[in-house]
């Protein structure tokens, strides 16, 4: 049952088109993240359904009502933003109680409701202090807990973790996965992270261009991309143009294995760099490793084939691997190729 529906939204500026035929259904409670590189759509997408842009077409549903050309301030839906925009004068509880000052919400029940909320982000041993005496982490708690106390229907998260650096973002994703999944709250997050999308999402939307390219869970879409966009975007893909007929695909004079029922015609054959192995038996390429890079847990090769380079990753084993120079043959499984129509969602 769908809670939040974008139904054909677009927004264009002058000749300009930022988001072409957005549609898209949110049951409620989901965690959906808006995936892209810069320009794809997904940061206006996200300021339609607030209503910071007004579309140029189509209708915003929240449960079952149109609030297309609803104000901000009264969709009630709660915002975190990539700076957290948190007021400097203001201590923790100050910010996290503003939003329910500006709604009249009476004292007593503005402190229960913020003591609450602190507690769930686990800050009530700092509510007195000031943003400035905060770490990074702790101001994106403070701003996620400022939009979580209004109890919206909706929280949106434009890349809410963008500030902060590598080892505390990877943190703050576990903590925000688990803080979303004890509120229940359905959430949409703005990044153009594919690990954080991969590691938060219950789907990704994958744009570009304006447009959606593909909606998927996490590992449909990592397994199961639908073209060269969406494999090589959301990970590494081998990506090989050749053509398909009677369930074989021939690429550069190679017969390449294929799953059942796949496209036909002019095709792109796309294989992942872990699904690919070194064999010293039969072999579906034989090449040259070029490039030899150890990556801590992995190994990392790029071979020389008559198919063009092909990128191939082993765990690491703690066994002798095989060296730049080396001939050596190369296999995968046909069902864990791709075959998609050549052009298709590029």
């Amino acid at each position: 049952m769908s809670f939040l529906e974008l139904q054909s939204l677009a927004k264009r500026y002058g000749d300009f088109t930022a988001v072409t035929e957005c549609s898209l259904s949110i049951a409620k409670g989901e965690f959906v993240c808006l995936l892209g590189p810069s320009g794809c759509g997904k940061t206006t997408t996200l300021q339609m359904v607030a209503g910071f842009v007004q579309p140029s077409q189509g209708r915003i549903l929240l449960d079952g009502k149109d609030i297309t050309g609803v104000k901000p301030a009264n969709r009630g839906l709660g915002i975190v933003f990539q700076n957290y925009a948190l007021f400097p004068h203001m201590n923790v509880t100050d910010n996290v109680a503003f939003g329910l000052e500006m709604r009249g919400v009476p004292a007593p029940e503005r402190k229960r409701r913020v003591n609450e909320t602190l507690d769930l982000v686990h800050l009530s041993a700092l509510a007195g202090r000031y943003p400035s005496e905060l770490s990074g982490g702790q101001r994106q708690r403070v701003a996620i807990a400022r939009a979580l106390v209004i109890q919206p229907p909706v929280l949106l998260l434009d890349e809410p973790m963008g500030a902060l650096d590598a080892k505390l973002r990877e943190e703050m994703q576990i903590e925000l996965r688990a803080l979303q999944r004890r509120v229940g709250i359905t959430t949409i997050m703005v990044t153009h992270d594919q690990a954080e999308a991969m590691t938060l999402a219950d789907r990704v939307v994958l744009m570009n261009k304006g447009r959606i390219e593909q909606v998927a869970r996490p590992y449909d879409m990592y397994e199961h991309p639908n073209g060269r966009f969406s494999s090589t975007f959301l990970g590494k893909a081998n990506i090989f143009e050749g053509r398909a007929q009677d369930g074989a695909v021939e690429v550069q004079g190679h017969q390449l294995p294929c799953p059942e029922g796949s496209a036909t015609g002019a095709i792109e054959y796309i294989v992942r760099p872990e699904k690919v192995e070194i064999t010293g038996g039969p072999a579906l390429v034989r090449g040259r490793i070029t490039v030899r890079m150890f990556l801590g847990n992995h190994w990392l090769f790029q071979v020389e084939t008559p198919l063009g380079v092909i990128q191939l990753t082993q765990v690491n084993s703690g066994q002798p691997q095989a060296d730049e120079g080396d001939e050596v043959g190369l296999r995968w499984s046909g069902e864990h190729a791709r075959v998609v129509p050549a052009g298709a969602a590029a």
